[in-house]
């Protein structure tokens, strides 16, 4: 393993492993951007315990001999970068861990995911959606001011379309901001919306912390409802829950063949009650 790590890497890893890299989601994950004069992705992914990180993908037929990730440094972090990718591109990290076992992974750092119950992570750019709520964040220190009514929801079960499919990010915002308004509410709370596996789930079983769920729509959608509840002077609270680390191939559980992401100690990994 090169003990060199190349300069851009040097401050975000720092920050890191120091704990206090406070957007590391910046730093991993799938980013679109150049390498020297190409045009591609840059793949960064955590896994102090892996033996050998591979990234696959339909690009590359899944095929985890292609497209080898390099360690950077000593850090236990891998990179690669995949010329001519595009955004929806869907991925997966080979992750052949501490005990030799190679697992498919979805990506921690992953911003889009696949519709379940598929589990792959597309490659998404958020950071190009223009936000239209600069008159509520301007005012939102004084909108504390007042008196608070909460309205909490999870959107699966709100409503359902009459063939049984969920109302889109869009669609429930133009279906919920009337009735919220109606009623006073000043703040709209969501049950879980980071991406989960199991479909009868509140969603608390989480395998992508920073991916919006695609049941209801991708990334976008999901920034232009909260956009739509700012601009109608209603704030917004989204639950996140990242103590459980359901067993699911695809999720964090023994991520790199070791406890990387979960407690080390059973009883605060596994939520027994549950």
């Amino acid at each position: 393993m090169a003990d060199k790590i190349p300069a851009n890497c040097e401050i975000p890893l720092y920050l890191f492993n120091k704990g206090s890299n406070f957007e590391a989601y910046r730093f991993f994950g799938a980013h679109l951007g150049k390498n020297g004069d190409q045009d591609g992705c840059w793949f960064r992914v955590w896994a102090p315990n892996a033996k050998r990180v591979a990234l696959v993908g339909d690009f590359n037929n899944w095929n985890e001999e292609a497209n080898v990730m390099f360690p950077i440094g000593n850090s236990g972090s891998w990179e690669i970068f995949i010329e001519g990718l595009k955004e929806l591109e869907i991925y997966k990290f080979a992750v052949t861990g501490a005990d030799g076992k190679m697992r498919m992974k979805a990506d921690p750092f992953g911003t889009c995911m696949e519709r379940s119950p598929s589990t792959g992570s597309r490659v998404f750019q958020v950071d190009c959606y223009k936000w239209n709520d600069k008159d509520w964040i301007d005012k939102r220190d004084g909108f504390y001011q007042r008196a608070v009514n909460i309205y909490e929801v999870h959107i699966n079960s709100w409503k359902q379309h009459e063939d049984g499919t969920f109302y889109s990010y869009l669609e429930f915002a133009d279906e919920a901001i009337p009735y919220l308004k109606e009623m006073g509410y000043t703040h709209i709370e969501f049950m879980p919306l980071a991406e989960y596996p199991f479909e009868g789930s509140w969603g608390y079983q989480g395998i992508g912390y920073f991916a919006p769920t695609s049941r209801f729509g991708n990334p976008r959608d999901f920034m232009e409802m909260i956009d739509k509840f700012h601009q109608n002077d209603i704030a917004v609270i989204l639950e996140w829950v990242p103590a459980h680390f359901p067993k699911d191939a695809a999720g964090l559980y023994e991520f790199d063949g070791s406890c990387c992401y979960e407690y080390t100690d059973p009883k605060k990994r596994d939520h027994l009650s549950w």
